[in-house]
């Protein structure tokens, strides 16, 4: 795949719930040090889904961009 990333959220707020632009994405649960193995999640025809490991939910808007998320700040950078 190249010249595409999957984007990867993260929820160190504690959020009920996160709403994003895609519908495959990695999880990687609060900002490290206390994040939790990063997983792939693929909703599929669905829009909704829960982390196996931090329990969040995640909607999908398609009005958001991958890049976007409700409430703001849940995308997670590896490179900060």
């Amino acid at each position: 795949m190249a010249g595409s990333a999957i984007p990867h959220f993260q929820n160190t707020s504690g959020h009920e719930a996160i709403e994003i632009g895609v519908k495959e994405f990695m999880c990687v649960g609060a900002n490290p040090p206390f994040d939790h193995p990063h997983v792939f999640i693929d909703m599929g025809d669905e829009n909704e889904r829960v982390c196996p490991y931090c329990s969040t939910l995640y909607r999908y808007n398609p009005a958001l961009k991958a890049s976007d998320t409700k409430p703001e700040g849940c995308v997670f950078d590896e490179a900060a």
